[in-house]
């Protein structure tokens, strides 16, 4: 496990290093430390395996999920819960992911015929969210419209945290091997998790940013701690909520869309009463809070990718099969792109803005922590494997097809710009 750390940090160091470089050159963080952990994997094949199915890889994957709930939540941006176009964002969210789950599992049903629905449903919860990692660029690209950007950086925000609840629903279904659990059995234990999660998420989001506020205006804290505590939020909010027996990536996200709020709202109204509030606000002040928390959850995003790569040598070792790829080639477009269009007809969006919006579906970190999720929990096997080998392969497709093609497919999905 040592040496796997150090692998990772020098990796990571390397990238930072030379990442102005590397950026001009469009080989971004995914590009290198994926490269990075194939290297690592091939020198030491003997033993992925084993350092993948550990205790402490399934609680790093655990404390990772709940960060990157927490911060999807806060990432939202306009300082409005639902973006500028709340209605068009509702519609991909509650329209075209539902109809997406439904198809990638319909579409393992026909291509994996051994595996139970829960399994299937756990398919589709690891290749369904969208997640901005691997083309990140893309949602700040002021070529696309404001309406686009903004659908997209909602249901980047968003998904994650929709999804999670249904995934550990199917996981419970599907990893017990103890005890058969009827539908109705597992509804029950998640049910009590959720709402236990609700409670926490709501009340830790809340009092967290009140309390922040608060020491902001009595001069209690300095830049630096307020930074830390913002960075502590979603660890003490996960924690909490696990030992009271509730759901920790539920709370963690309700905390995030409730704590963005009310700091938000609560720094605004001590900018306005400020004579350079306006001025501070462009610059940037309401998110300077968050800037270790962007920090830090960047170097876990690298980690992840470090662990995809490894991940790859893996599963390129017991075989890649064809059922494999093409699911996850369909996962990537056809299965996110008609849904996509079908929720969106009759919009204010345009055919092209449309179909923009399917296209620009990226998938990464979320992903990679879903997945290997469902290869801990569930029993070494052939389902197991397939899980695993369905992440890699998504996620590695979506760095190749959205990391390299997004740009173009904007540029080309754009109109130009009347002179």
């Amino acid at each position: 496990m040592n040496s796997l750390i150090l692998m990772i940090a020098v990796a990571i160091a390397i990238r930072s290093f030379a990442a102005a470089r590397l950026d001009r050159w469009n080989l971004g963080a995914p590009v290198i430390t994926v490269a990075a952990g194939v290297v690592i994997g091939l020198v030491n094949e003997n033993s992925i395996a084993i350092a993948l199915n550990t205790e402490a890889m399934l609680y790093l994957a655990e404390i990772i999920l709940a960060v990157l709930l927490f911060v999807d939540a806060t990432e939202v941006r306009a300082g409005r819960l639902w973006g500028t176009a709340p209605g068009l964002a509702a519609r991909v969210l509650l329209l075209a992911m539902p109809l997406s789950l439904v198809a990638a599992m319909l579409l393992g049903w026909w291509l994996f015929p051994g595996l139970p629905w829960p399994v299937l449903l756990l398919l589709a919860g690891v290749v369904v969210p969208i997640d901005f990692a691997p083309a990140e660029r893309v949602v700040r690209d002021r070529g696309l419209s404001m309406r686009v950007r903004s659908v997209l950086n909602v249901e980047g925000g968003y998904n994650d945290g929709i999804i999670s609840p249904l995934f550990l629903f199917a996981l419970i279904l599907a990893g017990d091997q103890t005890q058969q659990r009827s539908p109705l059995d597992a509804l029950a234990t998640v049910l009590p998790f959720a709402l236990k999660a609700l409670g926490v998420g709501l009340l830790f989001g809340a009092v967290l940013a009140l309390l922040l506020s608060a020491a902001h205006r009595a001069g209690w804290l300095t830049e630096q701690s307020g930074r830390i505590v913002v960075l502590l939020v979603p660890l003490l909010t996960y924690t909490a909520t696990v030992a009271v027996d509730g759901n920790g990536f539920v709370a963690s996200f309700i905390c995030g869309v409730t704590f963005r709020y009310v700091h938000r709202l609560a720094k605004s109204r001590q900018l306005h009463r400020s004579p350079n509030g306006r001025e501070l606000m462009r610059a940037g002040v309401l998110d300077e809070d968050f800037r270790l928390l962007e920090d830090f959850t960047t170097l876990l995003t690298m980690t992840l990718w470090f662990v995809v790569g490894v991940s790859a040598v893996l599963v390129f070792s017991f075989g890649l099969t064809w059922q494999v790829v093409l699911f996850c080639l369909a996962a990537l477009t056809v299965v996110r792109v008609l849904p996509v269009q079908l929720s969106l007809t009759g919009s204010s969006l345009s055919p092209r803005e449309r179909l923009l919006v399917g296209v620009l579906g990226p998938r990464g970190t979320t992903s990679v922590v879903f997945g290997l999720l469902a290869f801990n929990r569930l029993p070494e096997g052939p389902v197991a494997d397939t899980i695993l080998a369905v992440t890699v392969a998504c996620v590695l497709g979506s760095v190749l097809l959205h990391g390299i093609g997004a740009a173009p497919a904007v540029r080309w999905l754009t109109p130009a710009k009347k002179s």
